[in-house]
């Protein structure tokens, strides 16, 4: 089963089933297991991915018809999808105009070493040992990563896309469960910053 909020977050920005989803990133395929139960047609894509139901393609390699897909979502995959530019011009063509694009995921360049040393201190706790300090890794993802403002910026001739919904990430980011209330208070105190950013972006008209 998905993780809940994001499960309610991407059946929120769909169409009504049945609709033609294209899941950009699609992992263990769990969160298109869950859509497909709710009566969506869901064509998941994963390069990496090995789960039943997930194609091994790449976004830009993706072979179906123009506008042939209702709605797209990617969830913490965007942010690794290469060469990201023609990429999001191959997803525009496969979404029809009006169709809602939802993403969520970690914005990298709010990722900061305050959360990364809480992050580790959780980590800690779990019985991983510290063999990087938060500057290495902060240095790493925002070199490995793509940032929201360049996602954005890359979706921007294919889709409206206003500002995101920023909230908690760190907690899910392969740590224990419970870890929500915690980081949610921690950031409304100011003590972490919300590095998590949620948006539906909609295919522009086609003109």
């Amino acid at each position: 089963m998905p993780n809940p909020a994001v499960l309610a977050f991407v059946v929120g920005a769909l169409p009504d089933p049945p609709a033609r989803v294209l899941e950009v990133g699609a992992g263990d395929g769990r969160l298109a297991a869950a859509l497909r139960e709710l009566g969506h047609d869901v064509v998941a894509i994963d390069p990496g991915g090995e789960a039943p139901g997930v194609r091994q393609v790449a976004l830009r390699d993706v072979d179906e018809p123009p506008a042939s897909f209702d709605a797209a979502v990617a969830v913490i995959s965007l942010h690794h999808v290469e060469p990201l530019e023609p990429s999001c011009r191959r997803l525009g063509e496969l979404v029809r105009p009006g169709g809602p694009f939802a993403i969520d995921e970690m914005d990298v360049d709010r990722l900061d070493e305050r959360a990364v040393r809480w992050w580790l201190d959780q980590r800690t706790r779990l019985g991983h040992e510290r063999d990087k300090e938060a500057a290495e890794i902060v240095a790493e993802m925002r070199h490995h990563l793509h940032s929201f403002a360049r996602m954005r910026e890359a979706l921007s001739p294919w889709f409206h896309a206003g500002e995101p919904v920023r909230g908690p990430y760190l907690h899910r980011w392969h740590l224990a469960p419970g870890l929500l209330a915690p980081e949610e208070r921690l950031i409304a105190a100011g003590a972490l910053p919300a590095t998590g950013a949620r948006l539906v972006a909609v295919r522009r008209p086609v003109r």
